[in-house]
């Protein structure tokens, strides 16, 4: 199993307020949404990285 890292992230109240948002609305803690949204940024940089070498 990979290894979860913790690390330290100073945001606006104003952006908190809005993730804890959209992440109540998709059942999510901030944390996990934080998370998806970084994985689903790397998964679509991966993908432009791939597309531009064809």
């Amino acid at each position: 199993m990979v290894e979860r890292k913790k690390f330290l992230l100073r945001i606006s109240g104003e952006l908190w307020e809005e993730l804890n948002k959209w992440a109540s609305q998709e059942f999510r803690s901030v944390n996990g949404q934080i998370e998806y949204l970084l994985q689903r940024a790397v998964k679509e940089q991966r993908k432009k990285e791939t597309d531009s070498t064809d």
